[in-house]
């Protein structure tokens, strides 16, 4: 069998946790996730099943929506409530127009330092790897697109701000970075104290499963998740056979990547224009085998 599992996971396990399980429920070891959660973090984990796990490099690249709660008032090493306290400052003097004005600079394009615990590989080893070995590490800052931050409610408790946000944003956005570049912001310190993905485009937690009650009918067919994704094309019988030969066939209407399906709406091959000689070709890019079909 072969397609996309959306899985609601719960805080306290690895995503690897995860995809170990459901290789025990699905009993086959063909299965991969696209985009890590921390432990502590809940919601949308994508896991490719079968054939579909060569094509979650395409939603990895997605559009994120996360629900997050910032902690003002302490740093830690790793930016979030899992971390040692590394700095403390009083919040008395800061206001909450003042929260909501530094949040605002995050919308838009930005540059970005990663945690230095993420899942960053640094000459092939993840930095929180590293981190836990002792090493010090530094990842330069990245360009990253934040489309939409909302901010739900800024809460004065005792010593510190609780601020729950709802954050849009680009793949390779850190929430944990915005937490404690807000902290330095505001010259107070701040990290993460919850994280819930609610979205990795094509899918948003109301198809998400738990642990407990997924199933084999739970499958998402190859085809319906990239034909969210990039524009569709119907192939003949002989176009599907060329295809399946590595062969080129008669231009897309458009230069951007795109799915090709035989007359039973059945995945075949990504397929994009390049230019063949004085001609352009549609050329398949990667073609289903027959493990890519859900059964």
């Amino acid at each position: 069998m072969s397609g996309f599992l959306v899985i609601d996971k719960p805080a306290g396990i690895t995503s690897h946790d995860v995809v170990a399980q459901v290789r025990k429920i699905f009993q086959t070891k063909r299965v991969g996730h696209a985009g890590t959660l921390d432990p502590m973090a809940t919601g949308v984990l994508v896991l490719g099943i079968g054939g579909a796990t060569r094509l979650l490099q395409y939603i990895t690249e997605g559009k994120k929506a996360y629900i997050a709660n910032i902690y003002l008032g302490i740093a830690t090493d790793t930016d979030d409530k899992e971390g040692n306290a590394i700095f403390t400052a009083p919040i008395e003097n800061i206001q909450a127009s003042q929260i909501q004005l530094e949040l605002g600079k995050f919308v838009g394009k930005i540059l970005q330092r990663p945690s230095s615990v993420s899942a960053i590989k640094i000459e092939g080893k993840p930095a929180h790897e590293r981190v836990r070995a002792g090493e010090v590490v530094e990842i330069k800052p990245r360009e990253v697109e934040v489309f939409d931050l909302q901010i739900q409610s800024i809460e004065k408790i005792e010593n510190h701000y609780e601020v729950r946000i709802l954050v849009t944003c680009s793949s390779g956005t850190y929430i944990r970075a915005i937490a404690r570049d807000l902290g330095e912001n505001l010259k107070c310190g701040g990290h993460l104290i919850e994280l819930r993905r609610t979205l990795v485009a094509p899918f948003d937690i109301s198809q998400a499963k738990s642990l407990e009650t997924v199933k084999t009918e739970n499958l998402i067919d190859t085809a319906t998740v990239l034909g969210k994704l990039f524009k569709t094309r119907s192939l003949s019988f002989d176009e599907v056979a060329e295809l399946r030969f590595g062969r080129f066939i008669q231009p897309c209407d458009s230069d951007e990547i795109t799915c090709a399906v035989d007359n039973q709406n059945q995945f075949v091959a990504l397929i994009q224009n390049k230019q063949v000689g004085p001609n352009k070709r549609a050329t398949p890019i990667l073609v289903a085998s027959d493990s890519d079909v859900k059964e």
